[in-house]
Parts: structure tokens; sequence; C-alpha cells
């Protein structure tokens, strides 16, 4: 592939891949960093992308292996997903504060306790948002396989949670 051509794939997924990343990854720096390193892999194994499916689920891949191989590598086991908004949303209630971040914590912790390919599908569903259908190309399964894993992990964070809560 020309560089010019692949100059247009980073000028047109760049805020869209850091935007992924930074849902994993709460410093700005880094994510910084891992958005420019999820390119750089791009761009070496450009020629492996097949067209099976869309060049930003492609880089989503990417990006999320990016960021794991980071994380293997300076050995942080935590992987900091926030499903819950972070900040105060407007709170002045210093206990709902607190409840939310609690709450937050417990769903990170959740997340990262589920196995890798629970994860995987978590991941790019809610923060890449792919389709099903997308992220079974994207890990290599099928849609319906994705929707299955989803389903099994939506019911292992709650069940996480709830002893979390002793609800």
């Amino acid at each position: 592939m020309k560089e010019n051509g692949f100059e247009t794939i980073y000028n047109e997924y760049f805020k869209r891949v850091y935007a992924f990343l930074s849902k994993m990854c709460p410093d700005p720096f880094l994510c910084e960093e891992m958005t420019q390193e999820t390119f750089y892999q791009a761009f070496k194994s450009f020629h492996r992308y097949d067209g099976s499916c869309e060049m930003f689920t492609w880089l989503a891949a990417v990006a999320k292996n990016t960021y794991f191989k980071y994380l293997r590598k300076n050995r942080i086991h935590t992987v900091d997903i926030d499903l819950v908004p972070d900040g105060d949303g407007g709170e002045f209630d210093p206990a709902r504060v607190i409840q939310r971040q609690m709450t937050g914590e417990a769903v990170k912790k959740a997340v990262s306790s589920l196995p890798k390919k629970y994860r995987d599908v978590v991941v790019l569903r809610i923060y890449a948002e792919l389709s099903f259908s997308d992220i079974g190309k994207s890990l290599n399964i099928s849609e319906n396989s994705a929707k299955v894993i989803f389903f099994r992990a939506k019911k292992m964070l709650k069940e996480a949670l709830q002893d979390e809560y002793k609800l």
C-alpha cells in the first residue's frame, strides 16, 4: 500500500481509535502512545488485512492487542475498563459520588477478571461499538458465538457484582 493511502486511513480513523483506547486506558498520554503504536503495527501488517471486515473493526482489534501487549509487558494485571461514567456526573452529594466510584471500581474488577475471550467480546461490543458480526470476524468466531459469549459475559458480570454488593 502506498504511504499516502495509509495516511488517509490514519486521518480518517485516528480519533475513533483514540476514543476506543481511551475507554480502556485512563492516561491520555499513554492512550496517545498506544494509538500511534496501533497505527504503526497496522502499517507493518497491512498486507494481512483482507477486507473481510470493516477497516475500523480491524484497527480496533490491532488496538486491543497493542494495549494488552503493553499491559503484559509492563506487568499490569488489571485492565482499566470503566463501564460506569467517571466523575461526579454533576452530583453534589458526596455519598452518591463515592458510591458511584465504588461501583465503577467493582465493575472494573469484574471485567478484568473475565476470561480473555469474554473480556475481548465485551470490550469490542461496548467500547468499539462493533456489531456481533464484526466482533466475530475480528476474533475469528461466528456471529452467533459472539452473541453467546457476550450474553454469558453479561451474566458473569451480573453475578460478580451481585456477590460484591450482596444483592
